[in-house]
Parts: structure tokens; sequence; C-alpha cells
């Protein structure tokens, strides 16, 4: 493992989806370094992935709409919430979907809370 980050160009429609990726990416990088995540515990897997759908612009409401997800009440939260717990459903440490989504709620509101390195969520 070289620590690189390498986005694939062909999955890439937009230079914002580049960005938000990267971005996303680069979180779990800084919790790597900060707090050695053990990507095989699904709760620090699911805090980073909290942390990265927050901090990264995953979950604004252009790519929001992209998706067709169009709820006014919540969204950003309910987008925060998903993104992680599918990404936490697919380690295969975490046993799908239930406890997946057991992982995110037990650490949502701390992690969400944690915007560091950036003052607030961008």
């Amino acid at each position: 493992n070289d620590h690189s980050i390498v986005l694939a160009a062909n999955h890439m429609v937009a230079q914002r989806q580049a960005n938000n990726t990267l971005v996303h990416e680069m979180v779990h990088a800084f919790d790597q370094c900060r707090a050695r995540v053990d990507w095989s515990d699904c709760r620090h897997h699911a805090c980073s992935e909290v942390r990265a759908a927050a901090l990264s612009g995953d979950c604004d409401w252009i790519s929001e709409v992209s998706r067709l997800n169009l709820s006014i009440r919540n969204q950003f939260e309910h987008c925060i919430r998903r993104r992680a717990e599918l990404s936490v459903s697919m380690n295969p440490n975490c046993g799908g979907a239930e406890k997946a989504k057991d992982a995110v709620n037990h650490v949502f509101h701390a992690c969400y809370s944690d915007t560091m390195p950036f003052e607030r969520i961008p």
C-alpha cells in the first residue's frame, strides 16, 4: 500500500465530482493519520465515512438532485447517513446493512460534529 489516492477519470463526469471525491478521500487520509483508523472496526469506518460525506460536498443539494433525492427536510443528514451506511455495509468485517446502520447510528453525532481539518462544514 503506497498510501496514494487514485481518481479514475472514466468515472468522473465533471470537475466538481472529481473535487468532491478527492476531498472525500483526503478526509479518510486525515483520519488515518490522526486517529489510526482500524478499517476492520465498523465504528471506526463509519466515523470516517460520516466525516467524509459531510465535509466533501458528497451531500450538497446539487449532488442530491442529480441522484434524484429531492426531499427537503433533513436531506443533508439523510444523505450522510445513507452514504456512510452504504460504504460500511460493503466492508466484509461489518456484516451487511443492519450492522452498518447500527455503526453509523452509534457514531453519527460525535463524528458529524468533528469537522477537522476544517473549522466548519464547508
